[in-house]
């Protein structure tokens, strides 16, 4: 897999534009990414393996800002009333840019007309993990407790329409099973209930669960990418285990709209450039996270394939965030 996400990486950076002579200049001051989430996490951490070398090919530095509030909201709408000369970028997500805009009827920014897409650099699988205690080894086990007690076992999330919440509910419709949503406000006290028993089981980065189960603190059952991942070659796929369907997250770069297509296209490519970086490969890794690279126009392609692949699991649960 190594190898192919390397050539993978070659081509896409290899296929975007340089800068036009027009845009030559640019950056001509320091690029910013706001992460509107907290310092720490694995959205914050991926974007700031790459940030020097970025810097280093731009000849700017990249200033990473974090922006948290309303489930990323607070600092889209900030960049979404940014300058677009190509110096204020959001780090997106599949909650910001393709769940947000279904559960929010009131969400104060429009995540197709106020972004100019720039590249989608990272996919972060998770994993399905089960409290200490709990009798299921195997995800096959799992599915039996949940068919013999409908609605007995529970299931943790950071919040209600997280990408954690409705990757459950996509594995509790593909094994006919009904199970109960215990939301949490943020992935830290959902996986501290874990850990102390008050829910059985949730979807954690991979990273994390590879770290929990590590010291025997949880049970990996699956992970939820398409094919299996260096750090946890020996943990099947949802998709081998029979439930054909994929759990995680995904990382962009998205400027204001009316952002220079020639600046989108640079910053693209140093991005690809970064993630070809030895000890930046090594990093990602070690987080359990996935690079890959796309162009602005594939960006763009990719979040819209994602906010349809959610629209119908949002409608059938009828989620609606006031």
């Amino acid at each position: 897999m190594h190898h192919l996400d390397r050539r993978a990486l070659l081509g896409a950076a290899a296929a975007l534009p340089f800068a036009s002579p027009a845009l030559a200049a640019f950056p001509e001051q320091p690029v910013r990414i706001t992460v509107p989430w907290n310092a720490g996490g694995l959205a914050d951490l991926s974007i700031r393996v790459l940030a020097p070398a970025m810097g280093a090919s731009l000849g700017q530095p990249v200033v990473i800002e974090n922006r948290a509030g309303a489930n990323g909201a607070v600092g889209t709408q900030a960049v979404a009333r940014a300058a677009p000369d190509g110096h204020a970028l959001i780090l997106a997500n599949a909650e910001t840019h393709a769940i947000n805009p279904l559960i929010y009827p009131r969400l104060p920014y429009d995540a197709v007309r106020d972004f100019a897409p720039v590249t989608v650099f990272a996919r972060a699988p998770f994993v399905l993990v089960r409290r200490p205690g709990l009798a299921a080894d195997s995800l096959e086990a799992l599915v039996a407790l949940a068919r013999a007690a409908p609605g007995r076992i529970t299931y943790a999330s950071w919040g209600i329409g997280s990408t954690a919440h409705l990757a459950m509910e996509l594995l509790a419709r593909s094994a006919g099973v009904q199970m109960l949503h215990v939301p949490f406000t943020g992935s830290a006290p959902a996986g501290t209930a874990l850990l102390g028993g008050q829910v059985d089981v949730m979807f954690i980065t991979a990273g994390a669960g590879e770290a929990a189960a590590r010291d025997g603190r949880v049970k990996i059952l699956a992970v939820g990418s398409p094919a299996r991942i260096p750090l946890l070659p020996d943990v099947p796929t949802l998709a081998e285990l029979g439930q054909p369907i994929e759990a995680g997250n995904w990382y962009g770069l998205l400027g204001p709209a009316r952002m220079p297509d020639a600046a989108a296209a640079r910053i693209a490519q140093v991005t690809a450039e970064a993630l070809r970086v030895p000890a930046n490969e090594e990093r990602y890794r070690a987080l359990a996270t996935l690079p890959m690279a796309t162009g602005p126009e594939e960006t763009r392609g990719f979040i819209a394939a994602d906010r349809a692949r959610w629209e119908p699991l949002v409608r059938a649960l009828d989620i609606r965030i006031e």
